[in-house]
């Protein structure tokens, strides 16, 4: 049990790590590419291919077979609550923003789910992890608080799309007590690219797409192979820890973009990010080492 934890814990800080990056470089690929729905569908549909590839290799095709139909429905939330609709607003914001207050209004998601799971999932945070929870949130700030936000139209279409994602983790932790990780991921991603592509072809998809070069193409590789990584690790780590707490563990790639941001454009490391740092360790450590107030009913139950 306690080495199950462990492995969940090692997969939502290593998805925190490739979602902090991916943020950064996301920041160019979307200035790169310019279509920001072009874009994202394409890379979707890239991951959701990878991932049928997975399904086959693991033979999770008789999973598929003998799902329920509230199971298909789950998972088809999963994907239009998750997989379409937010990455289209991410990236179309991310156009009109900085990378670091993209990241920053993202990371908030933790506030939400946790919000969300109190009365949908049972999950009560003890003393402690409410205390980790305020310390995590005051990294954010630490970084640059609100000041540097100018409450514009893609930090709007940003905060959508967290409030969005945090509403998928609740579906999908539910959809995750019986289900295979990588087959609830393939299906957002999946149910995502379909949702997206008809606003895709509306934007000229299809000869946007003819026309990408070789340097486009690579960002979209890239792009797809982070967030496949990504999505396999989190609803991994999803699968095993309380939505609360993968959510709160996510928290991290706002360390890593801030840094990414600070050796390649600001090329500077204040004290701020130390201090921020050193709020997201101590916070992380009480969410990781406390315990829930009172023991959440199984997934299984919770259906």
């Amino acid at each position: 049990m306690k080495n199950t934890r462990n492995v969940a814990v090692g997969l939502a800080l290593s998805a925190a790590a490739i979602s902090g990056l991916a943020n950064f470089l996301n920041k160019i690929a979307v200035t790169v590419i310019k279509d920001a729905v072009v874009y994202t569908t394409l890379k979707n549909a890239l991951v959701a291919v990878l991932l049928a590839g997975v399904i086959v290799a693991l033979g999770k095709r008789k999973e598929i077979a003998a799902l329920s139909r509230r199971q298909w429905i789950r998972l088809i939330a999963v994907g239009v609550v998750g997989g379409s609709l937010p990455f289209a607003l991410f990236f179309a914001g991310l156009q009109r923003t900085s990378a670091l207050n993209a990241s920053l209004i993202h990371k908030t998601m933790f506030v939400w789910v946790i919000l969300l799971a109190a009365p949908l999932l049972k999950e009560k945070l003890s003393a402690a992890q409410w205390l980790g929870a305020g310390a995590i949130f005051a990294a954010n700030l630490v970084v640059g608080g609100f000041t540097g936000f100018k409450f514009n139209s893609g930090e709007m279409m940003i905060l959508a799309a967290t409030l969005l994602w945090a509403a998928e983790n609740i579906i999908a932790k539910k959809v995750l007590a019986d289900v295979s990780a990588v087959t609830v991921a393939a299906s957002r991603m999946a149910v995502g690219s379909l949702v997206l592509l008809p606003f895709a072809l509306a934007a000229g998809g299809a000869g946007a797409v003819a026309q990408l070069n070789a340097g486009q193409w690579g960002w979209t590789l890239l792009a797809a192979g982070l967030l496949f990584g990504y999505v396999v690790a989190w609803y991994s780590a999803l699968k095993r820890l309380p939505a609360s707490q993968v959510a709160c563990l996510l928290v991290p790639a706002t360390l890593v973009t801030n840094a990414l941001t600070a050796a390649f454009v600001t090329h500077s490391f204040g004290w701020t990010q130390f201090v921020s740092a050193a709020l997201l360790a101590a916070g992380l450590s009480a969410v990781v080492l406390g315990r829930l107030a009172k023991p959440a009913p199984t997934a299984a139950a919770a259906n």
